[in-house]
């Protein structure tokens, strides 16, 4: 009886494969944001040192400042695929 009542809780045509389906891409997405996170701490410091010696360069700091974010952006998008 408990094992028919299981079955009727789960929603119709799912199996272990989707579960395992979403993990893979939350890990995939974490470990990513993890990456751009190291890079952007450092991308980050070396463009204030950049900022400090010469105020005129805030462009391109900071388009060097938001890169590592596509990066997660891009992964996101696997999870809605």
């Amino acid at each position: 009886m408990v094992a028919q009542g299981a079955a009727a809780a789960d929603p119709a045509g799912a199996t272990d494969g989707d579960g395992y389906t979403a993990i893979g891409a939350g890990i995939a997405l974490g470990l990513a944001a993890i990456g751009a996170g190291l890079s952007q701490a450092a991308i980050g410091s070396a463009a204030v040192g950049m900022l400090a010696e010469d105020g005129s360069k805030f462009g391109p700091a900071l388009i060097f400042t938001a890169l590592p974010e596509s990066i997660v952006i891009l992964g996101a998008l696997p999870l809605f695929l």
